[in-house]
C-alpha cells in the first residue's frame, strides 16, 4: 500500500498531510503531543496558534495577503479554517485561536486517509517518503540527527510572545477604539489603542530597558534573536526612540481626546471572536513576569491591566536550508524526505503552512515519480522558497512573505500600492495557468 509519513501536526505538518490525503494517498501523522509538549505549547490539538492569533493582512496587493491567495488556490486547509474562526482585526487576517485548531483537528482526525500516531521521534526515517514539519520547537534528538545526517549545523533563533490582557480590565478613559488611517473593515473598531504623551512614554521607556529579564537555560543564553520576534525591550535598548518608531508608532492615528496624534501608542488586537481578550501588538518580551505586570502597567489605559498570559521566550529551531534543501524542498542527500514549516527556514504561520502545501505535492509526486512541483519566482510562494533554498544566501536568517524576493516588473512603476497590485497580478495571472 503507497503511504507518506509526515512529522508534526502544526500549519504546515497539517497541510501536508491534507494534501497528500486529499491526492488519496494513505498518511502516518505523527504528532508528539499529548505524549510531550513543547515549552510553548498549552493544548492536546494540531494547528495551535502560539505567538499571535493574527495571520497578517489579507489584502491581495498585500505580500501577505497575496501569499494566502496562492495558497486558496492550492487548497489550504488552514485558510479554511481561518475563515470558519475569523475575529475583526481591520485589514488583517485574525482568527479564534481554540476554533482555528478545533476546526483543522476535527478534519485531520476525520479523513480516511489521514492515522493519527502519538509518539515523539527522534530519528528521521531514513526509509520511505517522509515530510518533516516539527516546527521551530523541535525535539533536540530529533534535531541532533537531522544535523548527522545533513552533515550542516543547524541554527537557531530565539521568539518571544506577547502578553494578553481581558477587556474588562482596560482603562477605556485612556483608550480609544480605531484602526490605523481608519482602515476598519468590520466597522467595528478593531483595535484598542492605548495613547501616551511625550513624559508618559519616555519614563515608560526608562523602565522598560531597566527592566529584569528572565533567566536562561544554559543552552540558551547566547541570544540570536531574529528581527521579527525582537523582544521589545531589546528592541528598546537601541534608543529612546526606537520602539516609538517600531511598535509604539503613532502614525495613521488620532487620539480624540486631544484631536491630535499621540507621542506614542499601544495597539491592542482582538485575541478571541468574544473579544473579551486582546493582545498587546509587537509586545513580545522576555522580561519576568512581575516585572511586565510593572512595567506595563505604566501605559496609562493598562494600569489595572488583568494579564491572562504574559509575555515568554523560546528557541527556535530551523535548519540551513540554503546548504541541504533542493528546490522542491527534499534533501539534497536524501530526496525522499522533505522539509516544510519554521523548520525549513520560513518565518511565519502562513509562510509555513505554504511549504507545507508544496512539500505534500512534492512528496506525491516523489512517489509516482511525477515532476517535481517549483512555483516560479514570479509567485510570492515560489520566491519565498526559492528565498530558503538559495545557495548565494550568506548568513542565512528565516524569511517571511514580503514582496522584495520577488522579481522586479519589466516595467518600473514609481507608484507603491500600484507596484504592488502589478507584482500580485501577474502571480495571480500565472495561477491561472496551472488549470489550463
Amino acid at each position: 500500500m503507497n503511504k507518506i509519513t509526515v512529522i508534526g501536526a502544526g500549519l504546515a505538518g497539517c497541510e501536508a498531510a491534507y494534501t497528500i490525503a486529499n491526492h488519496g494517498i494513505q498518511v502516518d501523522l505523527i504528532e508528539m503531543k499529548p505524549t510531550k509538549k513543547s515549552p510553548a505549547h498549552k493544548i492536546d490539538n494540531f494547528a495551535e496558534l502560539v505567538c499571535s492569533n493574527s495571520l497578517k493582512a489579507n489584502r491581495v496587493e498585500s505580500a501577505a495577503g497575496l501569499l494566502k491567495q496562492e495558497m486558496r488556490i492550492l487548497g489550504s486547509i488552514c485558510l479554511v479554517a481561518a475563515d470558519a474562526s475569523r475575529v475583526a482585526a481591520g485589514g488583517a487576517l485574525a482568527v479564534d485561536r481554540d476554533v482555528f485548531s478545533n476546526y483543522i483537528t476535527d478534519k485531520i482526525k476525520n479523513n480516511p486517509n489521514i492515522t493519527v500516531i502519538n509518539k515523539v521521534v527522534d530519528k528521521l526515517p531514513k526509509d520511505g517518503i517522509c515530510v518533516v514539519a516539527t516546527g521551530p520547537l523541535t525535539d533536540d534528538a530529533l534535531i541532533k540527527d537531522i544535523t548527522d545526517f545533513t552533515g550542516v549545523d543547524n541554527l537557531s533563533f530565539y521568539d518571544a510572545a506577547a502578553p494578553i490582557v481581558t477587556v474588562e480590565s482596560i482603562d477605556f478613559s485612556s483608550a480609544f477604539i480605531a484602526s490605523r488611517y481608519d482602515r476598519d473593515d468590520s466597522g467595528e473598531g478593531d483595535y484598542i489603542n492605548c495613547p501616551l504623551n511625550r513624559e508618559e512614554y519616555e519614563a515608560f521607556h526608562s523602565e522598560l530597558i531597566a527592566a529584569e529579564g528572565a533567566p536562561l537555560h544554559e543552552f540558551d543564553k547566547k541570544l540570536n534573536v531574529y528581527e521579527g520576534c525582537m523582544p521589545i525591550e531589546v528592541l528598546a535598548r537601541r534608543g529612546t526612540d526606537s520602539i516609538r518608531f517600531g511598535p509604539m508608532k503613532p502614525v495613521g492615528l488620532c487620539d480624540p481626546r486631544t484631536g491630535h496624534r499621540p507621542w506614542a501608542v499601544v495597539q491592542l488586537r482582538k485575541e478571541n471572536s468574544q473579544g473579551s481578550l486582546y493582545n498587546m501588538v509587537g509586545f513580545q518580551t522576555n522580561l519576568k513576569f512581575a516585572e511586565q505586570k510593572r512595567v506595563f502597567s505604566m501605559i496609562p489605559a493598562l494600569k489595572n491591566a488583568e494579564f491572562v498570559r504574559f509575555g515568554v521566550m523560546h528557541r527556535n529551531s530551523f535548519i540551513n536550508s540554503p546548504k541541504v534543501l533542493s528546490k522542491n524542498l527534499s534533501l539534497k542527500n536524501a530526496e525522499n524526505i522533505f522539509f516544510a514549516g519554521q523548520l525549513s527556514g520560513v518565518e511565519g504561520y502562513m509562510e509555513s503552512a505554504a511549504s507545507g502545501i508544496v512539500a505534500g505535492i512534492n512528496a506525491v509526486n516523489k512517489l509516482f515519480g511525477k515532476s517535481q512541483f517549483v512555483l516560479p519566482k514570479i509567485t510570492m510562494i515560489g520566491a519565498l522558497l526559492d528565498y530558503i533554498t538559495d545557495e548565494t544566501v550568506s548568513n542565512f536568517q528565516p524569511m517571511g512573505a514580503n514582496f522584495g524576493v520577488l522579481p522586479s516588473l519589466d516595467v518600473h512603476i514609481r507608484d507603491k500600492k500600484e507596484r504592488y497590485t502589478a507584482l500580485a497580478n501577474r502571480s495571480l495571472d500565472y495561477f491561472k495557468t496551472i488549470g489550463e
